[in-house]
């Protein structure tokens, strides 16, 4: 394996405003992209970059991914959600039991994220992004273990979740049932080979596990768009 993800890529109808939001959530700094956007700068983590690129059209529906943010305390989970309200988030429904102690919110251009209650085991030691919990099929869960080299560190009842050999935060898959997807994916990962890696092998190795390239009006570019093996998509880059 020598794919890594390198950045997690948000539309944003505003992109000044939606990176300085998550920016204030997680405590960190934002700098000037020279391309269109605003990038968030790598966390200890993730290992990845936030980056926030314009885009005309609007969310119409729930996302395929969203962040779950961790907490080391009742305090500090409530901490996380007053900040977050008074940057521009807003509480939402999901369909979430009273019982659950997790807090479901909106970031202002409507993107779900949660705010996790203390003491869940399965994040500890994750970060303050504990995972990127994204809609989909246990199949998807295997393909993401191959594509990044991460082992399956949960496989159990169609839920599956990966992790570096590293550690930091975990990729999960929940399982049927699926919301219905509508439009584009409003996030999704940029993965590249390393400076001396194969970027048409890297792409080659993917089809073979399920993927496929994909046309998104992307035109004359140096990176391929594909998709996962349930229609979502990411971008492998040229050699970084």
């Amino acid at each position: 394996m020598t794919l890594r993800p390198v950045a997690l890529c948000i539309d944003a109808n505003d992109h000044a405003r939606l990176a300085h939001f998550w920016a204030g959530v997680l405590g960190r700094e934002t700098y000037d992209d020279p391309g269109d956007g605003l990038v968030l700068l790598p966390s200890d983590e993730t290992g990845f970059r936030i980056e926030f690129q314009t885009v005309a059209e609007r969310k119409t529906g729930p996302n395929q991914m969203h962040f779950d943010l961790t907490s080391t305390s009742l305090e500090d989970q409530q901490a996380t959600v007053e900040r977050a309200l008074a940057l521009g988030a807003r509480h939402i429904d999901v369909g979430q039991l009273p019982v659950e102690e997790h807090v479901v919110l909106a970031d202002p251009e409507g993107n779900e994220f949660c705010v996790i209650e203390p003491g869940n085991a399965f994040l500890d030691g994750c970060g303050v992004i504990g995972a990127l919990s994204c809609d989909g099929t246990r199949a998807v869960g295997h393909f993401w273990s191959e594509a990044l080299g991460w082992p399956l560190v949960w496989d159990q009842d169609e839920e599956t979740a990966i992790q570096s050999p590293r550690g930091g935060s975990k990729i999960t898959w929940g399982g049927p049932p699926f919301a219905a997807r509508t439009g584009k994916n409003r996030l999704h990962l940029d993965l590249a080979p390393p400076a001396d890696g194969d970027q048409q092998a890297e792409v080659d190795r993917l089809v073979s596990l399920g993927a496929k390239r994909a046309d998104v009006g992307q035109g004359d570019v140096t990176w391929e768009v594909m998709t996962d093996p349930d229609g979502n998509v990411f971008c492998v880059l040229s050699p970084q």
